[in-house]
């Protein structure tokens, strides 16, 4: 079970499940994908986190501080630097590369790798794996490429008993393309933006 209770739902939720943070852009989204880690890194899980849109470094950073503990486990798919050409790509154990966010086969690759070394390596069974942002991965393919790598990558959180979280920039798509890929999880966090600028969060897929 995942306890997400200080972050963001009251329930706990099974191993192996797949949550969609979904939002429009400034609504602290990601800022609560990295909470719902961090608080979890505190008790002990693993995270990784792909990111498409910041590179490692950038994450690392923002990952770190938010967590209690001095050296999180921590896993990052970069998607970015290597794309983007700027940077320097470390031997940092922490970070591997993929060559940019068209590279899905890529991604998913260095994604098993960090859950068997978690696994197998750190004996680590509870771990957290965010991807952000699923709305980078549509800029660059199509709905039907982005749908089967998601299949894919929530099916693999799914046996691994991790909690996955995806984020994406509601308004920048189409209902279609938002009711097609909501089908892929099995809870849905709407995050919207009230009248005092705080977020409120409306929970879709939680008995």
């Amino acid at each position: 079970m995942y306890d997400l209770a200080d972050v963001a739902v009251g329930d706990e939720l099974d191993a192996g499940t797949n949550v969609l943070v979904a939002g429009p852009p400034l609504t602290g989204k990601r800022d609560m994908a990295l909470d719902i880690l961090a608080s979890g890194a505190d008790r002990g899980d693993g995270s990784i986190i792909v990111t498409t849109k910041d590179s490692a470094e950038k994450i690392l950073e923002q990952f770190t501080e938010r967590c209690n503990t001095t050296d999180p486990d921590i896993g990052i798919v970069d998607c970015v630097t290597k794309q983007r050409g700027i940077g320097t790509v470390d031997n940092d154990p922490r970070i591997r590369y993929a060559s940019s966010p068209v590279d899905m086969t890529g991604i998913g690759i260095k994604l098993s790798e960090f859950l068997q070394e978690f696994y197998e390596t750190r004996g680590l069974t509870q771990n957290r794996i965010l991807l952000h942002s699923v709305s980078t991965l549509l800029m660059y393919s199509d709905l039907q490429t982005v749908f089967r790598f998601l299949h894919v990558f929530t099916g693999r959180i799914q046996s691994a008993d991790a909690l996955g979280l995806c984020v994406i920039d509601s308004t920048a798509h189409d209902d279609q393309t938002m009711n097609t890929l909501k089908q892929l999880f099995d809870v849905v966090l709407e995050v919207e933006e009230n009248e005092d600028g705080e977020p409120t969060i409306r929970t879709a897929g939680l008995s």
